[in-house]
């Protein structure tokens, strides 16, 4: 059953069915035929679409965003900022559709020609998270829709309205039946629909655990998969670092969506010189923020998305003080639904799971560098590999240190952010594979080589 539960009450709001095995049948049938005649459509009817879901997501975004602070929790604010970067993301792919899909000229050594095509290959599964509703299903409807490909969303089981609310927007678009389909299938419906043949490939966007099961099934298979999975992401300060801007970004890199983003900062990593400095005050502004009711427009900090969400952050926490570490900002829970107060831990010891585990709430963790290169091989002691920030005043050490960090996308003197623009994307266990820019558009490709030989001079006609 796929459950709206508002996680600032624990209150149940709505219901719906899973899909049966008929059903499932059916999903894959109508995504099958669509295709046929979707990857024939001219790309400036496809490309419009995508311009009128955009238009749609702003002329509604006050109703979207409702939506997902009643599912997920997620300040309206930040909601409405989703909305926007979801418009943004259809928009984009919309206007660079032409650019992304024109043939390429291959330079040969032999006589004639040689061209790259980029061409779709079939109905693809998308699994989609919680965390961002509107926005995972954005980055990877958008630019498959538009290369002529069909999908197939599967969204997390609680936030079922946002799941109708994308697919009633995009068919509202003008995208035909069957190209865009919201599933309510069971996870042994999706390993069945990745196996199925008419399926030629899956994206997840979820825990390791699931992107494992996924990856085995599509491997099995032969099929395409991206995963983007989670992410421990750390956040170096050089003892030459502008700590006004450290500081507040810190702060802003925990906290938002609360702290349940895989490119969330997580791990803060500060340089001795400036470290007892850099942790009074980051404590302090932790301590001065505290969770609040999600709709009201100044809340800087909502519930988790679940109380189960809750209570696994409160046994990491609890792990790490057992074994040594010191909460020095945050405190237990104590009012009701899934609010989880700022927290700020040191002295985590390797072997914690706090140490090794993605913290997805408002919990950090500030561990001491001895030197930049100390930094780096703390940042870099992880199983994750997705996002990094470096705050320094040096811009070329900052390059440098970025060269070393094994993570799929580095920003300097900022947190982490996303826009169409910007390939997105992780190493080791974060996930293989780019959502977004123009790298999100390939990924689900056919790159077909054409080659036009040309006799040369003299040769039999």
């Amino acid at each position: 059953m796929y459950q709206t539960v508002n996680p600032a009450t624990g209150q149940s709001v709505a219901s719906f069915p899973a899909l049966n095995d008929a059903e499932v049948e059916g999903v894959l049938s109508a995504s099958t035929e669509a295709y046929a005649s979707w990857r024939k459509a001219p790309l400036k009817d496809r490309a419009s679409v995508l311009k009128r879901a955009a238009e749609l997501h702003r002329e509604r975004a006050d109703e979207l965003a409702a939506l997902l602070t009643l599912e997920v929790g997620k300040p309206i604010a930040e909601a409405r900022g989703e909305v926007a970067l979801v418009a943004n993301i259809y928009e984009y792919y919309a206007d660079h559709a032409e650019e992304f899909l024109d043939d390429e000229q291959l330079s040969i050594a032999g006589p004639g020609e040689a061209i790259v095509r980029t061409e779709p290959i079939g109905p693809i599964v998308g699994v989609m998270p919680w965390n961002f509703p509107y926005y995972q299903v954005a980055r990877f409807a958008a630019p498959n829709v538009v290369l002529g490909n069909t999908v197939i969303v599967k969204h997390s089981r609680n936030c079922p309205q946002s799941a109708l609310a994308i697919e009633s927007i995009l068919n509202e678009a003008g995208v035909p039946e069957g190209v865009y389909i919201n599933a309510f299938a069971t996870s042994g419906q999706i390993a069945a629909m990745v196996a199925d043949p008419r399926v030629r490939g899956v994206s997840l966007t979820g825990s390791e655990m699931a992107g494992s099961a996924v990856a085995e099934v599509a491997g099995r298979h032969m099929k395409k998969f991206v995963l983007e999975l989670g992410g421990s992401d750390p956040f170096i300060v050089l003892a030459d670092a502008d700590l006004d801007k450290a500081v507040s970004d810190a702060v802003a890199g925990r906290l938002y969506n609360a702290g349940q983003a895989c490119t969330a900062s997580k791990r803060f990593i500060v340089e001795d010189g400036v470290y007892d400095e850099f942790l009074s005050r980051f404590a302090e502004a932790m301590r001065a923020v505290q969770p609040d009711d999600p709709m009201e427009l100044g809340t800087r900090l909502g519930p988790l998305a679940s109380r189960a969400a809750a209570e696994e952050l409160a046994e990491i926490v609890d792990d790490a003080i057992l074994h040594g570490a010191t909460a020095i900002a945050g405190d237990t829970p104590g009012r009701e639904g899934a609010f989880f107060p700022p927290t700020v831990l040191t002295g985590v010891v390797p072997g914690t799971r706090a140490y090794s585990e993605e913290l997805f709430g408002p919990v950090a963790v500030v561990h001491r560098a001895s030197s930049a290169s100390d930094a780096v091989e703390i940042a870099n002691d992880s199983a994750y590999g997705l996002a990094a920030s470096v705050y320094t005043t040096d811009e070329a050490a900052a390059r440098e240190i970025a060269a070393q960090l094994e993570a799929g996308m580095v920003w300097i003197n900022s947190v982490s952010r996303s826009a169409p623009d910007l390939p997105f994307g992780g190493v080791k266990l974060s996930g293989v594979g780019r959502e977004l820019s123009r790298f999100g558009i390939n990924e689900f490709a056919n790159k077909k080589l054409v080659r036009i030989p040309k006799p040369s001079a003299g040769a039999a006609t």
